[in-house]
Order: structure tokens, then sequence, then C-alpha cells
């Protein structure tokens, strides 16, 4: 199982969409979503204030318009491939 990091805020609609689609490859994937709320810390802020959402996966992320299920899907196989 490896982790999902899924960078956020409350009353966000679109992180709210990401999380969702996530959902969609739970049973797909072996992967736990772990949600960082980036008002809950001054760094993640200053990096992230207007690209929320953003999904990383080893490192490697995708942020807010590049949110589909053809790029999540790609991030899964990808954190599927480190875990080999």
């Amino acid at each position: 199982m490896f982790q999902v990091l899924l960078y956020t805020k409350e009353n966000c609609l679109l992180c709210n969409e990401a999380e969702q689609l996530l959902f969609i490859f739970e049973g797909s994937y072996s992967f736990q979503i772990v949600k960082r709320d980036i008002y809950t810390d001054d760094q993640l802020l200053e990096k992230y204030h207007l690209e929320i959402p953003v999904i990383e996966v080893n490192g490697k992320q995708i942020a807010n318009e590049a949110i589909n299920l053809e790029s999540i899907e790609s991030l899964l196989k990808y954190g599927e491939k480190k875990l080999s």
C-alpha cells in the first residue's frame, strides 16, 4: 500500500471533486489517502495556495486543472511501480 497525499483546504469544491475521483480507483489500486490542509502549515500555504487541489505520490504531483481520471490513474500506476 502506498500513500496518496491530497493537499486541500476547507470548503474547496475542487478538492472534494479530486477526492471523489481518487475514490473511483480504490478497488483497483492499493493506496491510502492522506489529506493535508494547507491552512494548518505556513509552508504548505505559501507553496500551494494557488495550486490546490494537489495530489502527490512519491514526490510526483498533479495540480488543479490537470486533475482528471487519466492523470490520476497515471499517478497511481506510478505509485504501484515504486512499491515493486
